[in-house]
């Protein structure tokens, strides 16, 4: 069976978590509300194939044995989404060293924000053998006399469509004009 590990999946990324459930995958959440964690566990439509993660995912010790407990539990992870903010810097190096560990081939699908420097992010990153490395960047939306963020249902489409896609850099929305964003 296919593993995914959302990172962030009951927030703007639960109808990815949701996708992956429908499209075979036994999926794995790490997310810090239990609240938001109960919701996307009922809107489940294949409950026994998800596995909530509650950590605060700063805490690396506990992140990593999470990931490990998980990996043992539901094996190799194919597929990671992860949305990390900049507070936990050390998180998506945990997870990839620690899904690096069990899968030989994996995707990571890294969400980005929208003033993120995608260039410099990728310099950074140590994206292990085997892991097929995306970027996905979130901008906003432009409309004749405003601008917006992009909600939680246009960006959990969009980071479906890089999954599908596979594109090595995907924006969702806009970044230009800079100076018109909300």
């Amino acid at each position: 069976m296919k593993h995914a590990l959302v990172v962030g999946g009951t927030g703007m990324l639960a109808d990815v978590s949701l996708w992956l459930l429908d499209h075979g995958y036994q999926v794995s959440i790490v997310a810090r509300n239990s609240g938001r964690m109960q919701h996307i566990v009922e809107r489940a439509s294949f409950k026994n194939k998800l596995t909530p993660i509650l950590v605060d995912y700063r805490s690396n010790a506990e992140l990593q044995h999470q990931i490990h407990t998980t990996i043992e539990q539901n094996g190799d992870v194919n597929l990671v989404v992860a949305w990390i903010h900049s507070n936990a810097p050390a998180a998506l190096g945990i997870i990839a060293k620690e899904v690096s560990t069990h899968s030989a081939d994996w995707e990571l699908f890294h969400v980005l924000g929208s003033s993120s420097e995608l260039d410099k992010i990728k310099r950074e990153i140590t994206v292990p053998k085997g892991c097929s490395y995306y970027q996905i960047r979130l901008g906003f939306v432009l409309g004749n006399n405003y601008s917006r963020w992009l909600t939680n249902k246009e960006i959990s489409t969009g980071v479906i469509e890089a999954i599908k896609q596979k594109d090595s850099i995907r924006t969702i929305g806009q970044i230009d004009p800079w100076e018109k964003r909300p």
